[in-house]
C-alpha cells in the first residue's frame, strides 16, 4: 500500500477560470484586513519583536487603515456572494479606478459581474480609501 501522491505546487492561477487548488474556498482577506490583524498580533507580541516586516509591507500596501473602513468595504464586498472569496479580495486590496481595469487584473470577474455594477462597487470602495 503506498501514500496518495500529493498534488504538486505551483498550478494555481487566477485568470479567466480561478484555479486557487486547496485555496478554493478558503476565506481570503485584503491587504487592509492583514494589516489589522497582524497589528493586533504585533501588538500583543511587541517584545518578541516577531513579525515585523510582514506588517511593514501590509502597512505600506494597505488601502484602508482605519478599522471602520476596512470593515466598511468588507460588508460591501461580502455582499457580492456571486463573486469568490478571493476575486472580493483581489477587489478590497486592488481599488481599481473602473470596471475595465478590474477585469483585466481580475480575468475571473468577465462574466461573474457587469461592468456597471462593477464600477459602481468601485466607486463605493473609493469612497472609503484613505487619501
Amino acid at each position: 500500500m503506498s501514500r496518495p501522491k500529493p498534488v504538486p505546487a505551483g498550478n494555481e492561477e487566477a485568470s479567466a477560470t480561478l484555479n486557487l487548488g486547496e485555496f478554493q474556498n478558503v476565506d481570503t482577506l485584503t491587504l487592509s484586513e492583514a494589516s489589522l490583524v497582524l497589528n493586533a498580533l504585533v501588538a500583543k507580541r511587541r517584545n518578541d519583536r516577531k513579525n515585523v516586516n510582514e506588517t511593514d509591507y501590509l502597512d505600506h500596501f494597505a488601502r484602508f487603515t482605519q478599522k471602520e473602513n476596512v470593515e466598511a468595504v468588507e460588508r460591501l464586498l461580502s455582499a457580492h456572494k456571486d463573486l469568490a472569496k478571493f476575486e472580493r479580495a483581489q477587489l478590497g486590496s486592488l481599488c481599481c479606478e473602473n470596471a475595465d481595469e478590474a477585469k483585466t487584473l481580475i480575468p475571473s470577474l468577465a462574466d461573474k459581474i457587469k461592468d456597471e455594477d462593477l464600477q459602481e462597487l468601485l466607486e463605493e470602495i473609493s469612497k472609503l480609501q484613505n487619501r
